[in-house]
Order: C-alpha cells, then sequence, then structure tokens
C-alpha cells in the first residue's frame, strides 16, 4: 500500500504508474483507451500539483542549486500541461492523437528521469525519514484536493496552485461525476 511510503518512494511508484499508463492507452481502442487515458490525465494533474506545492517549495529551502533544479523542472511541467491539456481537447479518436501523445510520453519520461536524479534522490539525503513521511501525508492531502486535469493558465506555483486549484478541483471532479454516471448510464 502506497500508505506505508515516503515521499520519494510514492513519486517514485506514481512515476511508474504513469510510464504503465503511457504503455497501456498507446495500445489500447475505443472506450478503454479513452478511460485509460483519463487515468493518465488525472494522474498526471494530480502528481504535478503536489510536486508542485510540497516537493519543488522543500527542494528550493533544503537543496544546493535548489532553485535552479526546481526552475528547469516548472519550465517542463508548463509545457506538458499544455500539451496534455491539448491531447484532451483532441480526444483520443482524433488524427495525430497517437503521435501527441508518444511526444508527451517522451518528455514527461525525461522529466521524470530529470525530477528523479536531480531532486528526489537528493532529498532523501537531506531530510530525516520522519520529514519524508510527513512530505509523504502533504502529498496525499494535495492529491486529494488537487485538480484532475492539466490547466495551464493556472500558472506553475505553490501559490498559484492554492489559490486556483480547490475551484477548478471542484469542477473537474462535478466533470469527472458527469461523465462516470454518463458512461454508466447510457
Amino acid at each position: 500500500m502506497t500508505e506505508d511510503l515516503d515521499a520519494v518512494d510514492l513519486l517514485l511508484a506514481q512515476h511508474e504508474q504513469m510510464r504503465t499508463l503511457f504503455e497501456e492507452v498507446s495500445s489500447a481502442e475505443g472506450d478503454t483507451k479513452r478511460e485509460l487515458f483519463d487515468d493518465l490525465v488525472r494522474l498526471l494533474a494530480m502528481h504535478e500539483t503536489a510536486e508542485e506545492e510540497v516537493v519543488h517549495p522543500m527542494a528550493r529551502r533544503k537543496l544546493d542549486d535548489g532553485d535552479d533544479i526546481v526552475d528547469s523542472r516548472l519550465a517542463e511541467e508548463e509545457d506538458a500541461k499544455q500539451v496534455l491539456s491539448d491531447l484532451y481537447d483532441m480526444g483520443v479518436d482524433a488524427p495525430g492523437f497517437d503521435e501527441g501523445l508518444a511526444e508527451l510520453a517522451q518528455d514527461v519520461i525525461a522529466h521524470a528521469e530529470a525530477e528523479e536524479a536531480e531532486e528526489f534522490i537528493m532529498l532523501r539525503e537531506v531530510l530525516e525519514p520522519q520529514q519524508l513521511q510527513r512530505m509523504a501525508t502533504a502529498i496525499r492531502a494535495v492529491q486529494a484536493m488537487a485538480p484532475t486535469r492539466p490547466h495551464p493558465a493556472a500558472g506553475e506555483s505553490a501559490t498559484a496552485n492554492i489559490l486556483a486549484g480547490p475551484p477548478l478541483a471542484v469542477f473537474d471532479r462535478m466533470r469527472d461525476a458527469i461523465r462516470d454516471w454518463t458512461s454508466s448510464h447510457p
């Protein structure tokens, strides 16, 4: 269970889940592809929100060159959010979706590898195990309240997420509930 994982292990597990979902979406078709893509979108949106609100601020404070590391990751996240939003609007059946998804997968995986090598491993070195456990609790709490869609116009910072995140999360979760109900009641 992920409840036992510290912040780094939790984020690494989510990165692995993303890699798996990218593969599954790319090989699926029809409703299954749409459902898997919705799962991927939700995971990416919630994961990035938690990084922006919990992980990146800690990295800025605790890591040598933390500002440079985080600024690079935020630029990558901003680009990925826009592409993800465009793919979501396009739909899984649209021409060009698979090519766009493949490019996004490559960029997201490169981004995840950079986080793992430059941010996560260093946080594990400078933080006590109890701090990493508290961070994991904070990550789970943020993800429980995070938007489930990318919102590139909202900004790439903890402050932007705190201000815009709750109303966007409510709106996203309402859309998710309507979509789920509609698909189960044709």
